[in-house]
């Protein structure tokens, strides 16, 4: 076994299975996916640290416990389609085309896109899809979406986004609120969305997901 996949494993012993992370496909896809591939060159020996990574000026690739806490109360399952916002250099995207029938990995920096639409083609990853653009306002042309993944954190999120989701979906983020953030699990029913906290992470505010600012004199 090779010294990351050693590393794999010890990260799924020790910051996965003991935050009560036991679905075996989320298990599975996190002991299969070679986390180090989709980090930055430079960050290959920290890929598998317990903690948020920096992969670009204020973006991260959320720690391992977050990102399988986040999977887990999702509970997506293998017929369904996820957008995934954020993907930064692919990595959630290849873990959760592991879980669902397609993911639409969207990335608004460009770079960042060009690199993982190149990295999950390379692992063979076929059934993720990565759309440049704007974070917040989804990939509309191939909603609606069982499952949305916010791979970041969120003051906020837009209507234009919530109205992608399919009635009965979810969606997964992390609320930040100045330092301190909570994961929170939204269900869509009736074309409105309810909320549940879920456990604590906290996570860099992504673009266009902050509360807008109220002018003040």
């Amino acid at each position: 076994m090779s010294e990351f996949a050693n590393r794999r494993v010890m990260m799924v012993d020790t910051q996965v299975r003991p935050s009560d992370v036991t679905k075996f496909p989320i298990i599975d896809a996190m002991l299969s996916v070679a986390r180090e591939v989709y980090v930055p060159s430079d960050r290959r020996e920290a890929a598998y640290v317990g903690e948020n990574l920096e992969i670009a000026p204020n973006r991260v690739m959320l720690e391992a416990r977050t990102l399988a806490k986040l999977l887990d109360a999702l509970d997506i399952q293998p017929g369904e389609m996820v957008l995934d916002l954020g993907c930064g250099l692919g990595y959630s995207a290849a873990v959760i085309a592991r879980l669902a029938d397609t993911v639409v990995a969207v990335e608004e920096d460009d770079t960042l896109a060009a690199e993982a639409g190149k990295l999950l083609a390379d692992e063979a990853v076929d059934n993720a899809l990565v759309v440049a653009g704007p974070l917040a306002a989804g990939a509309v042309k191939h909603a609606p979406y069982d499952v949305i993944t916010v791979q970041g954190g969120v003051e906020h999120v837009p209507d234009a986004l919530l109205a992608q989701l399919r009635d009965g979906g979810r969606i997964g983020a992390v609320f930040m609120d100045g330092p301190l953030g909570t994961a929170r699990i939204g269900f869509k029913s009736e074309g409105g969305v309810s909320w549940r906290p879920v456990f604590n992470a906290t996570a860099p505010v992504l673009p266009g997901f902050a509360k807008p600012r109220g002018f003040t004199l």
